[in-house]
């Protein structure tokens, strides 16, 4: 056999059958490229040119990182625009065309434009013997004032004795019983003298649900309450007349819907005998802000897409979705410690058998802090439960 056809070569450290990789040639060491099994830190490339050292560019992938959490952030806010605004035509297709008629119109963005909303609450689909009852249960005028950065809100007593257009002389609440939305808003715009730009209706039947959804409120609490026995918990007769009634202790506490509608319609707090259906008011007040404050923080951002058309479930209203986020604008930069907190009052009094507040003078002294006319006062002395006034911030309007 020739000797370059030999089945093996000879090396100085053995022989090896078949074919052998040829040692690298010069310059084709790469010093730092240790493969596996090179200890030396040197490792055959193979054949080609050496190809750099590639090194992470983490500049590179902080920005592409920035750039799709940018565009995840506007596909879930367009989300959630979609299904805000899906709620809110559904709102609007259940208030009648009656009450949108008796507004009055208001031209400019509510972003730079006072604007007064009408807000009417009725429990009547819940409490039991009361379904046929159209009451008003809560009324009050919520004014967004941008130019002040200021929220005023201004409780309306349901007992307020008052003419009611074309039905004669009765309490406020009774107007919406009579002629719905639109008539009631007519009342209160006659009594007070303030224009009504806009309407929410709210169903407390599905205001539970709301808050709920929101994953509950966060409400300062004044002072205990031991209420009367209205609604009890249990299906026993048994339990309910041994049953004290709710109880609410003072301080920030964190509620369900039901417990938060709870504490809106108590009237009597047995550990107060002071306290009054104008308390009760208060009490929505503080109710109405905490669900604001929920309804514009971050968390609710976060669920909008999977919520927004369940949050206007319990209202009828004529406000678009844009109006809706203009208003949330305006309250977000009004700080809560400046927000106004004002009722309309009288003196106790009976008319037809009932209990009613006759109105005083004093009511339009509490339109005038409303409008900014005049500084906040708080009831006067002596005034009674029922006085007239206004406070900034938390502070209770006195007994």
């Amino acid at each position: 056999m020739p000797e370059q056809e030999k089945p093996y070569r000879l090396y100085r450290g053995g022989r090896v059958k078949g074919k052998v990789p040829a040692p690298p040639r010069p310059g084709r060491q790469s010093p730092g490229r240790q493969g596996p099994g090179d200890g030396d830190g040197l490792r055959y490339p193979g054949p080609g040119p050496i190809l750099p050292l590639r090194r992470k560019n983490w500049k590179k992938r902080i920005l592409i990182g920035v750039a799709v959490l940018f565009s995840l952030l506007i596909v879930w806010g367009v989300a959630s625009y979609l299904a805000f605004r899906g709620g809110v035509k559904s709102a609007n297709a259940r208030l009648d065309g009656s009450t949108r008629a008796a507004l009055n119109h208001q031209g400019g963005l509510l972003l730079s434009h006072a604007t007064t909303v009408l807000l009417l609450g009725t429990d009547h689909n819940r409490v039991g013997g009361r379904e046929g009852d159209r009451h008003s249960d809560s009324i009050m005028l919520v004014r967004a004032d941008p130019k002040r950065h200021r929220i005023v809100y201004l409780s309306i007593p349901r007992d307020l004795h008052v003419t009611i257009p074309g039905g004669g002389e009765a309490k406020i609440n009774a107007a919406f019983q009579a002629g719905g939305p639109a008539l009631a808003l007519k009342t209160v715009r006659a009594f007070t003298g303030l224009p009504i730009n806009h309407v929410i209706v709210v169903d407390f039947a599905d205001f539970e649900d709301l808050i709920d959804k929101l994953g509950g409120i966060t409400v300062d609490v004044p002072a205990p309450i031991v209420s009367n026995r209205f609604d009890c918990p249990y299906a026993s007769d048994a339990r309910c007349r041994d049953w004290q009634g709710w109880r609410f202790a003072k301080g920030r506490q964190h509620m369900n819907g039901r417990r938060a509608l709870i504490y809106s319609r108590i009237r009597e707090n047995r550990l107060n005998p002071a306290e009054s259906d104008v308390t009760r008011a208060e009490r929505q007040q503080r109710v109405l802000q905490a669900i604001a404050a929920k309804l514009t923080g971050i968390g609710t951002f976060v669920k909008l897409p999977f919520v927004g058309g369940d949050l206007l479930k319990p209202l009828a209203t004529d406000l678009t979705a844009n109006q809706f986020l203009q208003l949330g604008w305006v309250k977000f930069r009004a700080p809560t410690g400046r927000a106004l907190h004002c009722r309309l009052g009288g003196d106790p009094s009976t008319a037809g058998g009932q209990s009613v507040i006759e109105p005083t003078e004093d009511n339009r002294e509490v339109i005038a802090m409303v409008l900014g006319v005049s500084a906040p006062q708080p009831p006067r002395p002596g005034s009674g439960l029922y006085g007239p006034g206004c406070v900034i911030g938390d502070a209770k309007l006195g007994r």
